[in-house]
């Protein structure tokens, strides 16, 4: 009787710790353990408002979901080894997307291996969107990439799972939901990365500070393409072919009135420099990133030497005073304006030209005596 009451008390205590490990809702199986299936429960309600105000984008949490995550990592790599089939996983986000996958139970599917966490996916998926990274590994005909001894393909490397989850929705539904422990700027990263499409169409999160700051960061880099092209690069050209090796351009409103006096104009260097009359570029450059933004896009056009910021142009005289000694003196009215300065040549290469050549000798300090060659001359000549 007390063996039978042993018995049912350990089946009823193993059914509660089973029932209290298993997740409801929680659709991947991973080896992570309970951190993993809290962040996939995390991810399931990223949806509902209660969470708006739980999520912060501080250094310190950041610091601490990548501990967290770096954790779950070594937990999954020590357990792959025994329970593989468990690691295959697909995405299965809501209901209607991809089912789970067994080993052998579609042949059509490839194994993907992302942060040491495997997805078994149909790589149909991938070929329907040929403009993507993983689109082009996978078409017909090209040859990107191989598998390894296993039949698996790595490939997102740096990216991490949990984001790399979420980018597969991009191919199943073309909307990319951000999980609630991931930054914005790490989708944007994995986007660029991954060659995905990073709008507001494609992006939904909870974040819209972040995700309307990448997204400015991205429409800012747009817009000074087309102010370069069409505004800043034809008076670089002027600049080049009068023989000059930079170009300081002043950007001014359509509603500045320039207007210096010919006999004395601006003494501080103003006349060699160049203005453009923008406001539409004038109003962009107020911003800070939108300058961070302007001076990334010269660099990668290899431009060098490049300084962006806002400094006093002077516009028009707002006095003329005479001096006693009957000099004039013409103050002019500045205004606080956008500018960019930029070279076309590298840093190091400066002139070479060297005007004190003719020292020779360390022992001599005086340069006149150094230079005096007529008496080296005939110096050596005795």
């Amino acid at each position: 009787m007390e063996l039978h009451q042993q018995q049912r008390k350990q089946n009823s205590t193993s059914s509660a710790s089973s029932s209290s490990g298993a997740s409801p809702g929680n659709a991947v199986v991973l080896a992570g353990g309970s951190k993993t299936t809290q962040q996939q429960q995390d991810y399931d309600s990223s949806h509902s408002s209660s969470n708006t105000e739980d999520y912060t984008d501080t250094d310190e949490r950041r610091r601490r979901i990548m501990k967290n995550r770096a954790r779950n990592n070594r937990l999954m790599q020590q357990q792959q080894q025994q329970v593989h089939q468990q690691n295959s996983v697909a995405l299965v986000a809501r209901p209607s997307g991809l089912k789970k996958h067994l080993d052998g139970a579609d042949p059509d599917r490839i194994t993907l291996v992302v942060d040491n966490t495997t997805f078994s996916i149909n790589p149909a998926l991938f070929t329907a969107h040929p403009n993507t990274m993983l689109g082009r590994m996978f078409s017909s005909g090209l040859d990107f990439t191989h598998p390894n001894e296993r039949g698996e393909y790595e490939v997102a490397d740096g990216i991490s799972h949990t984001v790399f989850r979420a980018i597969l929705e991009y191919y199943r539904n073309g909307i990319i939901r951000c999980p609630p422990t991931v930054s914005v700027q790490e989708i944007r990263e994995a986007c660029d990365y991954l060659l995905i499409p990073f709008t507001a169409e494609t992006i939904r999160c909870q974040n819209l500070r972040g995700l309307l700051h990448e997204l400015s960061n991205e429409g800012a880099r747009e817009q000074f393409e087309v102010f370069l092209e069409s505004l800043i690069l034809p008076l670089m050209v002027a600049s080049a072919q009068r023989g000059d090796r930079e170009c300081h351009v002043v950007v001014l409103s359509d509603d500045d009135v320039v207007d210096w006096d010919e006999e004395y104009p601006p003494q501080m260097g103003e006349e060699y420099c160049q203005t453009v009359s923008s406001t539409a570029m004038y109003r962009f450059f107020k911003y800070i990133e939108n300058r961070e933004v302007a001076k990334q896009v010269l660099k990668d056009r290899g431009l060098k030497k490049i300084r962006l910021g806002i400094e006093g142009y002077p516009t028009y005289k707002e006095k003329i005073k005479k001096r006693a000694s009957g000099r004039v003196e013409v103050i002019y009215n500045y205004l606080q304006r956008p500018f960019i300065h930029m070279s076309w040549e590298k840093e190091e290469a400066k002139s070479r030209h060297v005007d004190f050549q003719c020292v020779k000798s360390k022992s001599v300090t005086n340069l006149a005596e150094a230079t005096a060659d007529p008496a080296l001359e005939l110096d050596s000549g005795k």
